[in-house]
């Protein structure tokens, strides 16, 4: 992870999503010793996510060098945590990520990794958790995840119509034309990818030249 983090800030990525994926299943902190190695490394935006229960868990994770937190499973458990947390580190630092599965012409919203589904209508979450103070929505559509065929477009352009805060839309990249669609037809704000760039299939300089020629301005 050091390496790669450092290997994508230098080839010009925004934003660096690190998400232990396993923490909340295993009750487990975050590494945060890996964080730190990861903070030193890099000089752009880090969001770090899993296993965040506590006021106590933000403050190490940024105190060990990240910018904003993601928390999924403990909001979900307790949805004053995004009070508390937004209150105390600001709004600019709780992502909320949000794993949704289409269920007819909805969307339920998984917990603890995407493990466990539960009867949370995903729209009303998150507009309940925007109302609780949160900066920034992480939505990861289960149905897209790992297929790279492409985001859920549906769901992304709801989300981004009924909140006014930023959306990253995540899950099933796959090709340079789902980044442009995500942000055309999706409305996201931003577009996370992960197998893409970790396999060496597209490379960021590769991504962010299509957006520009496409008219979607990136830096």
């Amino acid at each position: 992870p050091v390496e790669l983090a450092e290997k994508y800030s230098n080839e010009g990525a925004d934003e660096l999503v690190f998400l232990d994926i396993t923490a909340t299943l295993e009750s487990r902190n975050n590494v945060v010793d890996l964080v730190k190695e990861v903070a030193k490394k890099i000089f752009i935006p880090f969001t770090v996510g899993g296993g965040i229960r506590s006021v106590d868990d933000i403050s190490e994770l940024l105190d060990a060098g990240a910018d904003k937190v993601s928390i999924n499973s403990a909001a979900l458990k307790n949805p004053g945590f995004l009070n508390d947390a937004s209150k105390k580190f600001g709004s600019q630092c709780i992502v909320l990520a949000v794993d949704v599965k289409r269920n007819g012409n909805s969307w339920n919203v998984y917990s603890h990794g995407g493990s466990q589904s539960l009867d949370v209508d995903a729209i009303e979450w998150i507009k309940e958790a925007e109302y609780r103070g949160v900066g920034e929505i992480l939505l990861t559509s289960m149905d897209a995840d790992g297929t790279q065929a492409g985001a859920d477009l549906d769901i992304t352009h709801i989300i981004s119509d009924v909140v006014s805060i930023p959306v990253i839309a995540s899950g099933g990249i796959g090709t340079l034309n789902h980044f442009k669609d995500a942000f055309d037809i999706g409305k996201a704000d931003a577009v996370l990818a992960a197998s893409v760039f970790h396999r060496d299939i597209l490379p960021i300089t590769n991504v962010k030249k299509y957006l520009n020629q496409n008219g979607i301005q990136v830096r």
